[in-house]
């Protein structure tokens, strides 16, 4: 029987690396899986590289993680935010690489990797210093600037509700970069409010198909969240 619901975040966890590459969904603190984002925290794993769309904000979740050092590298759209001092500090200090990629071209990599295409151009980032040392072409008299698949090793995902298949609905803007992580990643952990009976999910609501989700654990969302 095909169930990949698990008790806990801890075995939801299991396997995570040293030096590993995570895919974190979130657009601020909408679809932020920050249970798990703990979690990994409490493994003790270091060097991480963690891709996410911004660098975190106050003091949980993705800034909980660099502010003890276990983050080796950022590949974000949005470095800067109006809480984001955790990482201010440490970036300023040497303490932590950072990658910025423009927020579709983030999609479209990480899309790239789940779909297996070797990579794509695009025009945006042409004439910037983010340009820089890539291949660039000029296609129908427009330069573009050739990027490549970004693959994880594990993906972090927030959904609303899941069955035991892993079948995905998510809520609103919480439905944001988790479907391409889910795709890109060897390993897709994925927290949610409620898992429901198989069968009870209608088809047409279901965005992440079970085959690209590997663990779903359940995880109650603070009152008044909207996501």
């Amino acid at each position: 029987m095909i169930d990949k619901t698990v008790d806990s975040t801890e075995t939801a966890l299991a396997g995570i690396e040293d030096n590993s590459i995570i895919l974190v969904s979130g657009f601020g603190d909408a679809g932020m899986p920050t249970e798990l984002v703990e979690g990994v925290l409490d493994l003790g794993v270091r060097d991480l590289t963690i891709v996410s769309n911004n660098v975190g904000s106050g003091t949980g979740g993705l800034a909980a993680l660099m502010k003890a050092r276990r983050v080796r590298k950022m590949i974000c759209s949005f470095p800067r935010t109006a809480d984001s001092s955790v990482f201010d500090d440490l970036y300023r200090a040497g303490h932590i690489e950072l990658e910025v990629v423009p927020q579709g071209t983030l999609a479209e990599r990480m899309r790239a990797a789940g779909a297996g295409i070797g990579g794509f151009y695009t025009p945006t980032a042409y004439g910037t210093k983010l340009a820089e040392g890539k291949e660039q072409r000029l296609i129908d008299g427009r330069p573009h600037v050739f990027e490549t698949p970004l693959h994880g090793d594990v993906a972090l995902v927030k959904a609303l509700k899941a069955d035991r298949f892993g079948n995905l609905v998510y809520r609103k803007a919480a439905r944001n970069f988790g479907p391409v992580m889910a795709t890109a990643a060897r390993l897709t952990v994925v927290q949610v409010s409620e898992i429901v009976p198989l069968g009870s999910l209608d088809p047409e609501t279901v965005v992440t198909p079970g085959i690209f989700v590997n663990r779903v654990v359940a995880a109650s969302p603070a009152v008044g969240d909207a996501t």
